[in-house]
């Protein structure tokens, strides 16, 4: 995989969790406290940094092949259950990934939930809730950027996709405070699944000890190959239609 494959891989799977923290964040400071969210982002960037800087030498002493069999079965699950659900919304099999939606969920939870202060925090919930969008959005922007990185050698340009994402989607949030629902999340979601189960197949098997005919070049040829059979399923379930909901029961009457 060449430097753009890779910063492109990493940009939009980044993407994808950055709208989700995103849509978190300003759901807390917009209608809760401001500077109580801002205070969860913090404390949230914190444990990230400090997760990052555990795991970032550990994987790097990993042998090469023991890591690409590892993440290449760990993108596989992630990629397969991303493209999945894509390919059941595109077909109309499930909802619509509503990013409006659930900035109005996370408002009205807001909205609800009762103020406390606990030391310098002066709202507790508006904190909690950024601070676990951080956490655990960010973890997962992380895995992407230092498996992606170890395994292509080049943690430095994976770091900046990662960042670059994260940055873009942010001043977009702020630019606009709002969730960012025209972003064609779903579109990124099929796109990222393809790539992400792409290179999970591509890194398992050579961890498995596999020779790829052309060795990454293979990879213009197996993402593609994702993507086609990826529309033709989606097409393939929506003319078959979406199933039927299951008759409710007719209650019977008891005999005098």
């Amino acid at each position: 995989m060449n430097g753009g494959a890779l910063f492109l891989a990493v940009f939009l799977a980044c993407a994808v969790e950055a709208v989700e923290a995103t849509t978190i964040v300003l759901a807390a400071g917009t209608t809760r406290n401001w500077k109580s969210a801002l205070l969860g982002v913090a404390a949230g960037l914190l444990v990230l940094a400090v997760i990052v800087a555990a795991l970032g030498p550990a994987i790097s002493a990993i042998p090469l092949r023991t890591l690409r069999l590892a993440v290449g079965g760990l993108l596989l699950v992630f990629g397969l259950q991303w493209l999945r659900k894509a390919i059941l919304r595109a077909s109309g099999h499930k909802a619509l990934h509503d990013e409006a939606q659930i900035y109005l969920d996370e408002v009205a939870a807001a909205r609800a939930a009762a103020t406390e202060r606990r030391g310098l925090v002066e709202d507790w919930y508006a904190f909690t809730l950024s601070f676990k969008g951080v956490v655990l959005e960010g973890l997962e922007v992380a895995f992407i950027a230092l498996t992606f990185g170890s395994n292509q050698h080049d943690i430095p340009l994976a770091a900046i996709a990662a960042v670059a994402a994260v940055v873009a989607v942010v001043a977009a949030g702020v630019a606009v405070r709002a969730p960012l629902a025209r972003v064609p999340e779903n579109t990124m979601k099929f796109v990222v699944g393809v790539m992400l189960t792409s290179f999970g197949t591509f890194w398992g098997a050579e961890g498995a000890g596999a020779h790829w005919p052309g060795n990454d070049a293979s990879l213009l040829v197996m993402v593609p190959a994702f993507a086609l059979f990826g529309l033709a399923l989606a097409a393939g379930l929506r003319r078959a239609g979406t199933p039927a909901a299951p008759p409710r029961p007719v209650p019977v009457r008891a005999q005098p």
